[in-house]
């Protein structure tokens, strides 16, 4: 799919999965039988992490609902995954330059002529963002939203992240937790400077 390789991708990609996820999250939660446990059975799941340790200001985890619990790890691995992804299409433009090319050789446009950042999304023609959106329905239903319920939240039966010994697979899972989360801290930033400064890294000087 020609545009799927544009720097915009991924930020497609990120937007339509907050929404679909949502949706089908709530949809498959309905048709679980709550199981509630003692709040410190949290406190040994993966990404509890030093120094902050087990931290939940919001209270998400006080009615100790095992199945919600696991629906939000689901959710929070998922929007990781998405963000860090999102984030490298940020950055990687901008180091190594664009794709040799037409992006949509109809309409005579080149990859090197779509701006990097928020500016992307006027360019790309109504057929690419409708390629885009068709590859991460794909994905997206073709994976379900059932990992939650009948194993592990995030495990979707490619293995990546694994590892014959268990503590070194602890590891690298909460490594994907922890860059996860810092990387929808990081793709909030850039969108904000981006929307604040017209560039995607922030030119405060102008």
């Amino acid at each position: 799919v020609e545009a799927a390789h544009s720097q915009t991708a991924s930020l497609a990609i990120a937007g339509t999965a907050l929404a679909a996820l949502t949706a089908g999250g709530r949809k498959a939660l309905g048709n679980v039988k709550p199981t509630r446990v003692n709040l410190t059975a949290f406190e040994n799941e993966l990404g509890v992490q030093a120094p902050v340790g087990f931290w939940d200001p919001v209270g998400f985890t006080s009615d100790g609902d095992v199945a919600t619990f696991k629906r939000r790890r689901s959710v929070e691995l998922k929007h990781g995954r998405i963000s860090m992804m999102a984030t490298m299409g940020y950055i990687t433009p901008e180091i190594t330059g664009k794709l040799p090319g037409f992006l949509s050789p109809s309409a005579g446009l080149k990859f090197a002529d779509i701006p990097n950042g928020l500016a992307a999304i006027s360019k790309v023609p109504v057929a690419g963002w409708a390629q885009i959106a068709a590859y991460f329905g794909f994905v997206e239903f073709s994976g379900g939203f059932d990992d939650y319920k009948s194993g592990t939240p995030g495990d979707y039966g490619f293995k990546v992240l694994t590892s014959s010994d268990p503590e070194e697979k602890t590891k690298k899972l909460s490594a994907e937790l922890a860059n996860g989360r810092l990387a929808m801290m990081a793709i909030i930033g850039m969108f904000f400077q981006d929307g604040l400064t017209g560039s995607a890294w922030g030119d405060w000087a102008n």
